[in-house]
Formats: structure tokens, sequence, C-alpha cells
């Protein structure tokens, strides 16, 4: 199996990506001459941490174990990082500073009453291993989203159904979105156990088979996705409609989470819902 995540490298990624999004005149710096790669140089952002250059370069190569809690926090102001952002630069330069460390879970299961809840909550549903495994579903997600039941357990994961699986890829209408947001969490949640060999397989294989997630990675992006976005969807008995979604992390044991997809009240995208909604039922008798 393919080893975890190089997190020196990752931090040394990380905090280029994050340089290269600024300009000079972002940080009310002078801009001197042509620049051969964009975003601020090195010795500029070092200037706006208040730490040498050197000490800066070290930290950029990877190494950020020996630097203090106000150096990272400097770096994290100067580079305008926001929490989920500043909370990963921490993680790769310092995991020991984690508050919540995370070591390599074993496979996990879905407790019996999470999968009673999914099946009486009136709205599309599932829940997500940190690794983004589906690890359970109701029916009504399977009409809005595919039948994930048609793939193998190692299959059900939410990066590979959005770039590897049309079925529910197709189902959104705009699914650059979704992909990006995925990306994000998918970052995020890496860097918080890198040393678990599956998220480097994950991402090892998704790079291989997916223009568009390569992309996605190299952008270096960390987000665990804003609760209460609104996302187009699509069905051949409906048509285009919203949904909502709202993610609840669940208690007890390892990090798993609850997504739940409703409609606004009294809109057209509810009267949707209900219908796809009857229409499984009816499709079961």
């Amino acid at each position: 199996m393919t080893s975890g995540l190089d997190r020196r490298a990752e931090l040394r990624e990380f905090l280029r990506s994050r340089r290269a999004r600024l300009r000079p005149e972002d940080v009310s710096l002078p801009s001197y001459g042509r620049r051969r790669v964009p975003g601020l140089r090195r010795e500029e952002l070092a200037q706006l941490a208040g730490v040498s250059y050197a000490y800066y370069a070290r930290l950029e190569q990877g190494y950020g174990e020996t630097m203090s809690a106000e150096v990272l926090d400097a770096v994290a102001r100067a580079l305008r990082l926001n929490d989920e952002e500043r909370g990963h630069l921490i993680r790769l330069a310092q995991p020991e500073r984690d508050a919540t460390p995370q070591a390599v879970p074993p496979p996990q299961r879905l407790r019996p009453t999470v999968q009673h809840l999914l099946d009486t909550i009136g709205v599309p549903a599932y829940v997500v291993s940190r690794r983004l495994d589906v690890l359970g579903w109701n029916r009504l997600a399977a009409v809005v989203f595919g039948d994930w039941a048609q793939l193998p357990p190692q299959e059900r994961n939410v990066a590979r159904l959005i770039f590897l699986w049309p079925e529910t890829r197709d189902r959104f209408v705009h699914p650059d979105g979704p992909a990006r947001r995925v990306v994000g969490a998918l970052r995020m949640n890496a860097g918080k156990s890198p040393a678990d060999p599956h998220f480097a397989s994950l991402i090892q294989e998704l790079s291989q088979k997916s223009e568009e997630f390569r992309q996605l990675w190299a952008r270096h992006e960390v987000s665990c996705g804003s609760a209460g976005e609104s996302v187009r969807m699509r069905h051949p008995l409906v048509g285009e409609f919203d949904l909502v979604h709202e993610p609840l992390a669940l208690p007890g044991g390892a990090p798993m989470r609850l997504t739940t997809y409703h409609a606004e009240p009294g809109s057209p995208s509810e009267e949707a819902l209900r219908t796809l909604a009857s229409w499984e039922m009816e499709s079961r008798r």
C-alpha cells in the first residue's frame, strides 16, 4: 500500500501556494521589477511576518518543528490565512500542537442506530468517514445522487463519486462547486492524518484518473465546506431543483459526519423532492 503523505512537502507547497495568491499591492508593499512567478517573494513575506528571510525560508522548506507558536501565527497573519488554513498550517508544521491528533483509524462501520436514523429522515442523507468513505445512506439519497449500492464498498467514496462516477456527478447541474469543496475537505482531513496510507492511495488514484482533480489538488485549498450552501440538482423525473446541505458531526468513536439535504419550505424544489420521495415509495411496492 502507498505510504502516507509527505508532511514536509505538503507544508512547503501549501506555503508557496498561499504566498502566490498575494500581490505586493494587496499588503501595501512596493512592487519592484518583473516577477518570474506570481505573488509575494519569500523576502517580502518574511518582512511582513517580522522574521528573517533565512528563518522563513527554513519553514518553507518544510522544517517547522523548531518554529515558535508566535512565528507560525505571524506567518499565518502575513499570508492572510483563514481559520481553516491556519489550522492546516499548524498541523503540517507542528502536528504535536494539534489539540486533536488523529491516528490512522481502523476500518469504520456504521452503528445500526445511525442507519436507523438515516432510514427515518425524510430528506436525502448519508454518513461519511474522515476519509470521505460513504458508510451509509438512505433510499432518498440513492434516488437523488444515484444508486451507490451498485458499487463495491471500496468505491463508495465521495471524492471518487464526484470525479470518477458519472451517475453521481451528472446529478449536479454545476459540479465544479461540489468538486472544489470535496478536494478542500480531502486535503484538510489528510493534513490531520498525514501518516494514513489510505489518503495517499486515494489521492494518487484520483490524480491519475482525473485531470480536474489534479488541477484542483494543485491549488492547495483547505476547507471543510460551508453549512447551508445551496446546490442545484437534476433528476430525469422532476428536472432541476435546489437543495441545501447541512453537515453534522456525529459523536463517539472515529470522526463521522452526517450530511442532509433539504429544500426550502414551500418552494418548487420542495415539491420536486416530495415527488421523488413518493416515486421511491411506489417503486418499492
